[in-house]
């Protein structure tokens, strides 16, 4: 078997061995005739971009961030249009907070900060865990990956 190495586009280093290619007979019902060519490659992924990684990971949360806010805002126009909002004013009137009321734009812009302040450590956590795996897969040897493709042959 044939080693050589490639680098991606982003700057991933992977190992791959040259295909192998077998026949498989089908043993389908439908399929009298026909055979499977499957061609298996194996490759190891060594290094990941952290670049990349960082990129993708503020997308990653920045879009989750966008869909918590929208979702939340969506289940408080719920609540206040079935007054949910007013009867727990009201209970906390009763606990004896007078003129207990909630700012909905400071709830909304309170939740966007803090959400920001959670996009940006995930964003470093998830760049710190790629930067782990760098180092490890320099010990370890990397991820290898089998990927199996199978075409019909008549």
């Amino acid at each position: 078997m044939t080693k050589a190495r490639a680098t991606l586009d982003t700057g991933s280093l992977i190992e791959h061995r040259a295909p192998r290619a077998r026949r498989i007979k089908s043993a389908g019902r439908g399929s009298a005739g026909a055979r499977t060519l499957e061609r298996r490659y194996h490759q190891v992924v060594r290094r990941v971009d952290l670049w990349s990684v960082l990129k993708v990971s503020l997308c990653f949360y920045l879009c989750a961030l966008v869909v918590a806010l929208g979702a939340g805002m969506v289940l408080w126009m719920i609540a206040s249009g079935a007054n949910v909002v007013d009867n727990v004013e009201s209970f906390m009137d009763d606990l004896g907070f007078a003129d207990f009321k909630f700012l909905s734009w400071r709830i909304l812009k309170a939740a966007t900060l803090i959400g920001l302040v959670l996009v940006a450590l995930g964003t470093m956590l998830t760049v710190l865990a790629a930067a782990f795996y760098n180092l490890f897969s320099e010990l370890v040897g990397g991820v290898e990956i089998t990927v199996v493709e199978q075409d019909q042959v008549h």
